[in-house]
């Protein structure tokens, strides 16, 4: 008998996979659990057999028909799977069948089985659970380049990040207490306001019952913070601006809050302050790629001491992508909601 091919798992690889798919944009109920045929990898790809798919806010964007997949992406949602290797595409360099990793997608992590670009993927850091580790990659890579390669928080500097709680916030006030930066975080209630600092925030602010601004300016002396991560936007844009320090940067990801604001340049200028913004899907292989190495670096090993740790709110089975995405659409989680196989 001829030796099993050591780029495939020796195994017999199912023609078809269960797989979630958005029959029309709308609530939850509109993704349902369909037959789909198992992909291939291509060169640079690898076939993963997913055990777990974190569940995030473009998804949810996605269902309602406001964020179309990138052209040629399946139309399977999921931006971030964990799970294991069972056939590697030509030119994925180190990765082998049986390897277990987490990786970022542009879309199809909703699914039993995902091709994953390999510069994208990511070794399960030690200690951490398939479900843990599907959390890791699209808030983790989001954090990492908005917060520290576009605004370049430094140690010593103050961050203030809006949304404490949810994936990306949870994930941020982490990232930034270990980089060395003091936090703010704002947070809907009283529970949401504790997770914050017991995550590593200095301060976590009720934006239901107290001003951000305020609170912000009185704890800095009037200083105001050095970097904002505003998923909200809309209203927020001026008052982030209220309590931007001199050289301060705002970076934008979602516009939860509207996509439009009314901002004063006069104070832009004098205080010489920034405001961009960026979205992570469509952004190369490589350039997605280069995040993931400086995450294997500078955060790995965080996450390997256990000074970091994803935040799991539930988990539902893949079948039940409706419930799961009916617990998002509530606002009520803290941390992240997982699909599993």
């Amino acid at each position: 008998m001829p030796p099993a091919d050591i780029n495939e798992i020796p195994e017999t690889m199912p023609e078809t996979m269960n797989a979630v798919e958005i029959v029309e944009p709308g609530g939850p109920e509109v993704l349902v659990l369909a037959k789909r045929p198992v992909p291939t990898p291509k060169d640079g790809e690898l076939l993963v057999k997913v055990a777990a798919a974190g569940i995030n806010r473009p998804d949810v964007l996605q269902r309602i028909g406001g964020y179309s997949p990138p052209l040629g992406v399946t139309d399977i949602p999921g931006l971030e799977i964990a799970g294991t290797v069972v056939k590697v595409g030509a030119n994925a360099g180190t990765w082998k069948v049986g390897d277990d990793l987490c990786a970022l997608l542009a879309g199809g992590g909703y699914a039993e089985y995902a091709v994953v670009p390999a510069p994208q993927a990511l070794p399960i850091p030690n200690g951490l659970s398939m479900v843990e580790a599907a959390a890791l990659p699209e808030t983790f890579f989001t954090v990492w380049t908005n917060v520290f390669d576009r605004a370049r928080l430094k140690s010593g500097e103050t961050f203030l990040v809006h949304g404490g709680s949810s994936g990306i916030g949870t994930t941020a006030i982490q990232m930034a207490r270990v980089m060395g930066a003091t936090v703010f975080a704002t947070a809907g209630s009283t529970e949401k306001c504790a997770a914050c600092i017991d995550l590593g925030a200095s301060h976590a602010i009720n934006y239901k019952s107290e001003d951000f601004v305020e609170v912000v300016n009185s704890k800095t002396d009037g200083g105001g913070v050095d970097v904002i991560l505003d998923m909200v936007a809309g209203d927020y844009i001026p008052r982030d601006f209220e309590c931007l320090a001199v050289e301060g940067r705002i970076v934008i990801i979602a516009f939860l809050g509207g996509s439009k604001a009314e901002i004063s340049f006069g104070g832009l200028m004098v205080k010489r302050q920034s405001l961009m913004g960026s979205t992570l899907r469509p952004q190369s292989v490589e350039a997605k790629g280069r995040i993931a190495e400086a995450l294997l670096k500078n955060i790995w090993p965080h996450i390997e001491t256990g000074a970091i740790k994803p935040v799991i709110d539930s988990t539902f089975p893949l079948n039940d992508a409706a419930k799961a995405h009916t617990r998002i659409d509530s606002a009520d989680h803290i941390g992240k909601i997982v699909l599993t196989n």
